[in-house]
């Protein structure tokens, strides 16, 4: 799929109002696949949430689509206070500390109850990259 199409109709169905579109979209990015498009899109996708002027979170721990979110939100005027990162505790401490004292917006989110395990074996499978990712940054300060 080409990095600057999204599925046939899709804007047509998205509220861009609607927080719950921040998931939406960027889980859009599995129809994509490699790496270079899911970025493309994902870049794509954060600006559109941007420029709704609706308070999304923009969930990455890759330092090239927080750069890309930093870059479009001053380019843009778009105020830091005006949308969220979201980061896994315990994976990229270092980044989360940094965004903050940056005077970036973090969310630090943890999957709890009966179905975290599911549901972290469910985001590890996804893409097999994320084992090393998180086993990588495991050991960061």
């Amino acid at each position: 799929m080409d990095a600057d199409v999204l599925p046939p109709g899709i804007l047509e169905t998205v509220d861009l109002k609607s927080p719950a579109t921040t998931v939406a979209l960027l889980k859009l990015n599995a129809v994509v696949g490699v790496k270079a498009e899911v970025d493309a899109n994902y870049v794509k996708l954060m600006k559109m949430l941007l420029k709704s002027g609706v308070y999304h979170g923009i969930a990455t721990h890759d330092e090239k689509m927080i750069t890309a979110t930093k870059d479009f939100a001053r380019a843009e005027g778009i105020s830091s206070k005006a949308f969220e990162f979201q980061m896994l505790h315990g994976i990229r401490r270092d980044l989360q500390q940094e965004l903050v004292r940056d005077g970036w917006r973090m969310r630090v989110y943890i999957p709890f109850g009966s179905e975290w395990y599911p549901y972290f074996m469910r985001r590890l499978a996804e893409r097999p990259a994320n084992v090393w990712f998180v086993v990588r940054n495991m050991f960061k300060p």
